[in-house]
């Protein structure tokens, strides 16, 4: 993928809270309690890496989490957060080219996948599919249209100034729902924020090996 928010690496969050408030934040953050104890957490295109900080506040230790970033500067400001004792691993480059010869408990995909075309979107996905267990979980946020006509002119908005800074390929949201649909996952939790614009949702996927339970707070 072409895309690159190195341009952005400097004034993504305080551009996103100028935007949002604290909404983006919230809902990722809102998922984090679905993450059981010693779990395998696989997190992409987590930006500057702030979330990492805050699952180190609910689990200091026990987790292995692989990081995968494709933005050079992101990763380097991401690699500096606190992690506290925490296994991690860092990956610099595309998901959809990485192969890290395990399969997680836990995927985690802040806002991923509005970068992608329909094309790419189920390209990653089938991958990252790939990569969760069998009775994992899938912890998503994204945008999405509930039909309010400021929605799509933001959008719209944030569309165009991401290709211009960044290069995203993307002009639209993909249907992410149906892909989970389609690949049997159940929704187990889920939240809404900044006027139903933002969404967080908890996914499982039925199967042999089972998630230890997560009561939500």
């Amino acid at each position: 993928m072409s895309a690159s928010y190195n341009n952005s690496a400097w004034f993504y969050d305080r551009l996103s809270q100028l935007v949002y408030g604290r909404a983006l934040i919230n809902a990722q953050v809102y998922l984090l309690q679905f993450i059981p104890a010693g779990a395998g957490v696989l997190i992409v295109g987590g930006g500057t890496g702030w979330i990492l900080e805050e699952l180190t506040k609910l689990h200091p230790s026990g987790l292995k989490i692989t990081y995968v970033e494709v933005a050079a500067d992101m990763m380097a400001r991401s690699r500096q957060r606190n992690t506290g004792q925490n296994t991690m691993t860092f990956i610099n480059d595309a998901v959809e080219d990485v192969y890290p010869g395990t399969k997680f408990d836990v995927v985690l995909t802040p806002f991923l996948f509005d970068n992608f075309t329909a094309e790419t979107t189920g390209k990653v996905f089938r991958h990252l599919h790939q990569l969760l267990k069998p009775g994992g979980m899938w912890l998503n946020c994204d945008f999405q249209l509930t039909g309010k006509w400021w929605q799509a002119v933001l959008l719209k908005s944030m569309f165009l100034f991401f290709r211009l800074i960044c290069g995203i390929e993307a002009s639209k949201l993909p249907d992410i729902q149906n892909l989970f649909t389609t690949n049997r996952y159940r929704v187990i939790g889920g939240k809404y924020f900044y006027g139903d614009f933002v969404a967080a949702r908890a996914y499982h996927q039925p199967g042999a090996y089972e998630v230890p339970a997560t009561s939500p707070a």
